[in-house]
Parts: C-alpha cells; sequence; structure tokens
C-alpha cells in the first residue's frame, strides 16, 4: 500500500471519527514530516525515549512549545501500516484518563508516524526494573497505579464505544503522569495490536500469535484464541511485576525453570507471600492490602480463562468479604527464550512462538 493511499485511508478515518458524533477536539491534525523532523531533530538519538517492541518513541517539541511523544512505526516489523491504521481508528475514538491519548498522525515518504501526549516519567518499566528508580515507587504510588490500569482496561472492555481486547499489555505500555509519589496517573498505550469486538461478542480466534512474550495467556499461545481473559491474564502479571519489582523472568528452584507467577504462587502456597512484596516498600505497604492484590494478581493468571476474573469484578475485588482461593499459573518457561513449555489439559507442548514485540 503506498503512502497516498494510506492518506486517503487515515484522512477517511478521521472524517468517520468526526461523524460518529465525538466531540471536535478527538479530531487529529495531520503533521508534517518536516515538522516532525525539526521537532525531534531530525529523530536523534538524543531525544529517543525507548523502543516498544519494533517502534521507537522520541520527545518532540512543537512551534508552540508542546512537548509531544512521537512514535515513529518501523519498517522492520511487516506491521506497520496494519498497525498504524490500527491505533488510529481505536485510539481517536478513546477518551479516558487511564488511557495516553493520541494528538495526530504523519504520513509522507514512506513514514508512518503517531503523535501523543508526552509523559515525562516515561513508561512503568523504566521505574519498577531499575534497583535505583524502583525506590521512587511507593507502596501508595504501586497500589494507585495498579488501579488506575484496571480502570483504563475496564473501560476498553466495557464502557468505551467500541468493545476492545488490548492483546499488548505491559508494563512498557503503562505510562506515568504527574508527579512521582504524589499524584501519578498511569495511562495505558499502544493499542497496535487491539482488536474490536462487537458488543456481544465473547471470544475471536487469530491465526497469527503477537504480544508481549510472558504477558500472554495459554490459550492464545496454543490456539490463537483470545478473549477479555487474555488481558486480564496480562492484567495479573503486571500486578505481581508491580508488586515483587521483578521481571517475568525464570526463577530457578529445584532445578525447574519458573515464571515470576508461579515462583509467587509457590511462596503463595507456603505461607511466605510477604516474601513477594519488594524489599524497597515490605516495611511500609499496608499488609493487608498488598496480600489481597497478590491475590487478586494469582487469579488473574488461572491456566484456565473461566477461572480468571473480569476486569469488573477486579475492580469491585475490594468489596468481597472472602476471594476464591487462586490454582497453580499456568506457564514454566525453558532456558530458551524462544520457547513455552506449559501444562494445558496436562499435555506437555512446546510452542515456538510466531512473533513477538
Amino acid at each position: 500500500m503506498d503512502s497516498r493511499r494510506i492518506a486517503r485511508r487515515v484522512r477517511k478515518n478521521i472524517r468517520l471519527v468526526s461523524a460518529g458524533g465525538v466531540k471536535n477536539d478527538t479530531e487529529l491534525p495531520l503533521s508534517n514530516l518536516k515538522s516532525i523532523l525539526t521537532a525531534t531533530n531530525n529523530f536523534s538519538e538524543n531525544n529517543k525515549l525507548g523502543e516498544g517492541g519494533f517502534d521507537p518513541v522520541y520527545k518532540g517539541i512543537l512551534p508552540e512549545n508542546q512537548e509531544v511523544a512521537v512514535k515513529r512505526l518501523s519498517k522492520k516489523s511487516g506491521q506497520g501500516q496494519h498497525e498504524f491504521m490500527n491505533e488510529l481508528k481505536l485510539i481517536a475514538k478513546l477518551q479516558h484518563t487511564n488511557l495516553a491519548r493520541l494528538l495526530g498522525c504523519c504520513m509522507e515518504e514512506d513514514e508512518l508516524i503517531l503523535i501523543y501526549e508526552y509523559m515525562p516519567n516515561r513508561s512503568l518499566d523504566k521505574f519498577l526494573f531499575d534497583p535505583i528508580e524502583k525506590t521512587k515507587l511507593d507502596w501508595d504510588t504501586r497500589f494507585r497505579i495498579i488501579q488506575g490500569v484496571a480502570q483504563g482496561v475496564l473501560y476498553i472492555h466495557k464502557y468505551s464505544r467500541l468493545k476492545i481486547i488490548h492483546r499488548d499489555l505491559k508494563a512498557s505500555n503503562v505510562l506515568l503522569d504527574g508527579k512521582i509519589v504524589e499524584k501519578i496517573n498511569p495511562k495505558v498505550s499502544d493499542f497496535g495490536m487491539a482488536r474490536i469486538f462487537d458488543i456481544n461478542q465473547i471470544e475471536a480466534n487469530y491465526h497469527k500469535v503477537v504480544g508481549p512474550y510472558g504477558y500472554m495467556s495459554p490459550e492464545y499461545v496454543l490456539y490463537g484464541h483470545f478473549s477479555e481473559k487474555l488481558d486480564v491474564f496480562s492484567f495479573g502479571v503486571l500486578v505481581l511485576q508491580t508488586i515483587s519489582g521483578k521481571k517475568n523472568a525464570s526463577f530457578y528452584c529445584c532445578e525447574n525453570p519458573l515464571t515470576l507467577a508461579q515462583w509467587i504462587w509457590k511462596l503463595w502456597k507456603e505461607g511466605s507471600g510477604m516474601e513477594v512484596i519488594d524489599a524497597s516498600v515490605r516495611e511500609t505497604c499496608r499488609i493487608h492490602e498488598a496480600l489481597r492484590c497478590i491475590h487478586v494478581g494469582l487469579l488473574c493468571v488461572q491456566e484456565v480463562p473461566a477461572d480468571r476474573p473480569t476486569m469488573s469484578s477486579v475492580i469491585h475485588i475490594d468489596e468481597a468479604a472472602t476471594l476464591p482461593p487462586s490454582k497453580e499459573p499456568a506457564f514454566s518457561l525453558s532456558s530458551n527464550s524462544n520457547s513455552v513449555i506449559t501444562t494445558y489439559s496436562k499435555n506437555f507442548v512446546t510452542v515456538t512462538l510466531p512473533e513477538h514485540r
């Protein structure tokens, strides 16, 4: 598809957004490449904020001194055009305090660029997995992040004009707005992998498995089968990471590699839930609240989708007097990061992921 056809489709989608009854402030201006190059200093490495999946993101300053985050879709991914149109159609129609806001786009000279609001605090992973930076995330901040992400995911599942499955929920796609500790506000970003469901649709199948390694549910990895419960699984991993401050890497125990969720479940089963909590907040957190969050995270990563809660029930879980017991999480990782071994229907299956971001 050439750039002119893409431009026509983009303009058509912008018109559709306007015609659909969305307020004028959601209309996306089309920026020219020259202004983007000026704003990012020709995509300078000094302006680079990160690189989620295949797509680098740069800090830019527009002529009116507005700071923005410029996502330059990579030509290497083979997904660029599809991701661009998908993200444009979806996020332009979404308005929520816990979703990143898309400000504009650019299509020139084979470049596909999305312009987002700038988050000076970067993404959650930049804090959570850094031994120094993580100390800035006290318990109240972490709990607020968990609650905010839950609200954002619940919105796209249930309350937005479109029912959306994100499929790419991970720490690097949670941006942090506001002042660290004081008024941090998490925002879910990157809807390039998202899929729209009909309002009454429950599940779907996809022939090509894509998404963040370590956050994918077993039914999606094995069969390309996804539903709201895929995002719930990813959210559960994110909750456990936020509490523990650890990545979803292998933890070795009894010579068998475990995922973060399995390692946590093992400690939980032994009555050692306190050991799960990041040492930097263990002494200052509200113990009952932290242990309840661990329990919720473990419920979200259950092997069978029906055993996982919905995001609606996650939001109201504090109101429940008791929570159901959690079962052992689904995955165990091999030492090869390209393969997954999972006990699904009691059969050991090795799966090579077709693609991960």
